[in-house]
């Protein structure tokens, strides 16, 4: 057992990726995370039309745990959004979402992954920068609720399957 780990955490879980009938407990996620949700048309947008989205759960036992979505573009991965729902904070799941994200990332051929953040979300900005992402700028007023600023931040990806299991954690 890792000691490092939340006793809480469930044990088995599964990633996959979204389909249409996780829309809704998607969207439950979404309101509990974001000031500005995304819609569930949003989401069935990305699943339908988007070429380059690729979307995954977090799966359990108990259910939907987590979510999170990138577009691949050439060799880059851009994070569009990411979220733990609200009970299962604080376990770790997030980093193993995002860790798997990378790692799918660099099965569908990216090198580079980026993303954007809030400077006042400094639990999410400690958890990319412990996961190789660094800032690079600033996105002036991107945030529609209250205008704030989103730091654009950046992470290097492993370029071989060899190294997909720092991205595991192991």
């Amino acid at each position: 057992m890792n000691h490092n780990e939340p006793t809480d955490a469930p044990r088995a879980l599964e990633f996959r990726a979204m389909c249409l009938e996780d829309i809704p407990i998607i969207c439950e996620i979404e309101q509990e995370a974001f000031t500005t949700p995304w819609t569930s048309a949003a989401f069935y947008n990305e699943l339908t039309n988007n070429q380059f989205a690729r979307y995954m759960v977090m799966d359990s036992e108990e259910g939907v745990l987590g979510y999170g979505g990138m577009w691949i573009i050439v060799d880059e991965a851009h994070i569009t959004n990411i979220a733990v729902g609200k009970r299962h904070r604080g376990k770790k799941l997030g980093e193993r979402l995002l860790r798997e994200m990378q790692k799918t990332a660099v099965f569908l051929g990216a090198a580079r992954m980026t993303l954007e953040v809030r400077p006042s979300n400094r639990i999410a900005q400690a958890l990319y920068e412990k996961l190789g992402f660094y800032g690079v700028g600033v996105r002036r007023g991107y945030y529609t609720d209250n205008q704030e600023d989103a730091i654009i931040m950046w992470a290097d990806l492993p370029d071989s399957k060899r190294t997909l299991n720092n991205l595991q954690g192991n």
